[in-house]
């Protein structure tokens, strides 16, 4: 049997629940529930593109021309969006991660980051994923251990769903006051309110031809402590919400505008995060991880209704 190009399955169940999580960058594959489709995913033998799924460590997003500086140190990353010149999505996406858990609704994978070039830090990093009553709850833990304080970020990738054939026609509801004012090259130039603009969507509101590349952060949470993100279909029959917990202060909302055609706009890109893009050289909201220390972030996917 040909070895599938993203590693080992690993299929957890909870109910009519399905969700796929590889062995390449412990990326989350795909979300079932039923015949419907809540994460647009990628099959066992596809390659990975478009970030789908996949976690973003040790920084999330881009870097300015890979270039930072980190006590007194001059730091160069390599270019991995060569086009605009950035350093994107860390270092953890096109590696082997070590199953250290697997039952039939939870599987744990962890990995170490060796230091490296534009990144002289050692972190042991793992993911928890845990399917239940809620949807699915995912944890993600780095430890330092090096001997100094290491920079930090996290996110991660999912392309969430709700039953329409584009997202054009879904409900979104952000609940974000602040977003983040992008140039050409993905990265922040300016904070803004969303009051009053076309990215005020605090209340549900259909997506129709709005475009999303977009940073949002200022997040309004519930008693529960969690922001929710909400992608529903126009009838109010079904949808899906991406939670943002313990560290997930930021989030980035993709719709897919740059994907080759045919993958454009059949999904939304929610990414929690935990800093906005280029936080190793602004240092907004960027974890410096002391040696020994622990950082957890927690965040999920609720599926509810019925098609």
């Amino acid at each position: 049997m040909q070895e599938s190009r993203t590693g080992r399955q690993l299929t957890l169940r909870h109910g009519s629940h399905e969700v796929v999580v590889v062995e390449l960058g412990a990326a989350l594959r795909s979300y079932t529930v039923g015949e419907r489709a809540v994460l647009d995913g990628f099959g066992p033998q596809d390659r990975i593109t478009g970030g789908r799924g996949q976690i973003l460590v040790p920084w999330p997003n881009r870097i300015r021309d890979g270039r930072y500086r980190w006590d007194g140190q001059e730091l160069q990353l390599p270019l991995t969006e060569p086009a605009a010149g950035n350093a994107l999505h860390g270092l953890l996406r096109w590696v082997a991660w070590r199953v250290v858990e697997e039952s039939d609704s939870r599987a744990v994978l962890d990995v170490r980051l060796w230091p490296q070039p534009g990144y002289p830090f050692h972190l042991h990093v793992a993911v928890a994923y845990s399917l239940g009553e809620e949807g699915l709850d995912v944890a993600v833990t780095a430890r330092n251990l090096g001997a100094s304080a290491a920079p930090y970020g996290f996110g991660q990738h999912p392309y969430v769903m709700a039953g329409t054939e584009v997202v054009d026609d879904a409900m979104l509801t952000v609940p974000a006051r602040t977003r983040l004012i992008t140039d050409e090259r993905g990265l922040p130039v300016a904070a803004e309110p969303v009051a009053g603009t076309a990215y005020d969507l605090r209340a549900p509101r259909t997506v129709g031809a709005l475009r999303l590349d977009t940073p949002f952060t200022d997040l309004d949470r519930g008693a529960d402590g969690r922001a929710v993100v909400r992608l529903a279909h126009p009838s109010g029959s079904l949808g899906t919400d991406v939670w943002l917990g313990q560290g997930a202060d930021h989030v980035q909302l993709y719709t897919g505008d740059t994907l080759p055609p045919g993958e454009r706009r059949r999904a939304i890109a929610v990414e929690p995060m935990t800093c906005p893009p280029d936080a190793f050289r602004s240092g907004t909201a960027l974890v410096a991880l002391g040696p020994g220390e622990r950082h957890t972030v927690r965040w999920g996917i609720t599926p509810w209704g019925e098609a």
